[in-house]
């Protein structure tokens, strides 16, 4: 029986979903986080679902490309990043303006639209998928593996939301010094089975962090270990770090900021370094990859423009002989469904993958994807695998209804001055 594959409506729902108060060198998770659920449906009924940021600079295009969609075949996908490049972004406001909600590096007009537009493709592979009876990655070419490994995502960590701010609780507890992270770890291992281990930095005084690692090695001997402080370093203390940390670090990520300042750490040190801030499109490639500024790029589909365009940036890291792995920010189910889908389809996917899944303890799936070993079983099943809880959804975008505007986008400052009123990010380098 053939499909009518015709776009027959596409629906945007933003939604604001549970986060716990995990720090970073900008500051603290807000209590909630916003995401975008997108689906398109088609003139057979069939619904393909997508994630992606939420903030307000995201649904402003958004709304215009859903309407551009209706009516194109839900296949022609690159017909979609065509359509997505002519919606008009307000490039005064965004250019050149430090990314801190993604922790990406430097926001463009271009960037966001490609963030816009991942949500899309993945919502059009899941329809079609459905469609066709063929899993995603089956339509991106087909499986190199049966699972995907992941590494625990390690945050110092606030006990809990300032008093008096409405916030779900956890039961993580707090995490400050090397003991609490390495509490940490021990319980992501029992949970899910993870045997490599990512620590967020760039939070406190290298030194402390320096510490934390080193704990670490020792609790998990022989265990993958990296360390992330988002560009909160200077040259001169990144190649303290490295050096403080060579016989354990599996790759430093984004110890300091732009690629010249990182090929100088990496010719001085020789310690493998990884991005997701330096190289976050096409255009960055020659210039990082020409300095050896960069041993692994974290891919990241949502601001990458999709699944497809993430294997295209695998394919130039394998040809130059640059390690891949994934890039994770606060993400549900949909977006870890799509991340696993396309991560089995790269051969040269040697480093477990990063994902917050986790710390979120709110879904909008009607069963959670779960971690056995620190893997997620790729899904044989058509489209992306799972089913939407509608209600959930509905759930979470009522609280986005609700909100008076000061969630609608990620701002950790902000979070921070509830406790700390004078608080202002600082300035970077740090330390």
């Amino acid at each position: 029986m053939s499909r009518d594959l015709t776009i027959a409506d596409v629906r945007l729902t933003p939604i604001l979903v549970a986060d716990p108060p995990l720090l970073n060198t900008s500051g603290v998770h807000q209590p909630y986080t916003p995401r975008l659920i997108v689906e398109v449906v088609t003139a057979d009924g069939i619904s393909g679902f997508g994630e992606t940021y939420g903030d307000g600079k995201y649904l402003e295009l958004a709304r215009p490309l859903a309407e551009e969609l209706v009516g194109r075949q839900v296949s022609d996908l690159g017909g979609l990043l065509a359509v997505a490049e002519g919606v008009s972004v307000d490039r005064a406001r965004v250019d050149n303006q430090l990314d801190v909600g993604g922790q990406r590096g430097v926001q463009t007009a271009d960037k966001l639209r490609l963030s816009v537009a991942s949500g899309f493709e993945v919502a059009c592979l899941d329809a079609l998928g459905k469609a066709l009876g063929l899993p995603v990655h089956a339509l991106l070419g087909g499986k190199v593996r049966d699972a995907v490994e992941y590494s625990a995502y390690l945050f110092y960590k606030c006990a809990a939301h300032p008093e008096g701010v409405a916030c779900e609780k956890d039961d993580w507890g707090a995490a400050v010094d090397p003991a609490g992270i390495v509490e940490q770890a021990r319980k992501f291992t029992e949970r899910y089975g993870f045997t490599s281990f990512k620590l967020k930095g760039g939070v406190f005084p290298p030194e402390e962090e320096i510490a934390a690692v080193r704990a670490l090695a020792e609790a998990f001997p022989g265990h993958p270990l990296r360390l992330d402080p988002n560009g909160a370093w200077s040259p001169e203390t990144s190649v303290k770090v490295a050096d403080a940390l060579r016989d354990v670090l599996e790759y430093l990520e984004d110890p300091t900021l732009g690629t010249r300042a990182m090929a100088d750490v990496h010719g001085r040190t020789g310690v493998p370094l990884a991005t997701n801030m330096c190289v976050t499109t096409f255009a960055e490639i020659k210039e990082a990859f020409t300095a050896n500024a960069v041993q692994v790029v974290l891919s990241d589909h949502h601001y990458w423009g999709g699944l497809r365009n993430t294997q295209q940036l695998a394919a130039i890291c394998r040809a130059f002989g640059v390690g891949v792995s994934m890039h994770s920010n606060t993400h549900l189910g949909i977006s870890l469904a799509a991340m696993t889908h396309v991560a089995a389809t790269v051969p040269n996917l040697h480093h477990a993958c990063d994902s917050h899944y986790p710390w979120q303890s709110e879904d909008v799936l009607t069963e959670r994807l779960t971690f056995e070993g620190g893997r997620v079983a790729v899904s044989d099943a058509p489209g992306l695998g799972v089913e939407v809880d509608r209600e959930k959804v509905d759930f979470l975008h009522r609280r986005w209804l609700d909100d008076d505007g000061s969630l609608r986008d990620r701002d950790d400052a902000a979070a921070m001055r509830v406790a700390d009123p004078g608080w202002v990010p600082p300035a970077v380098p740090r330390w």
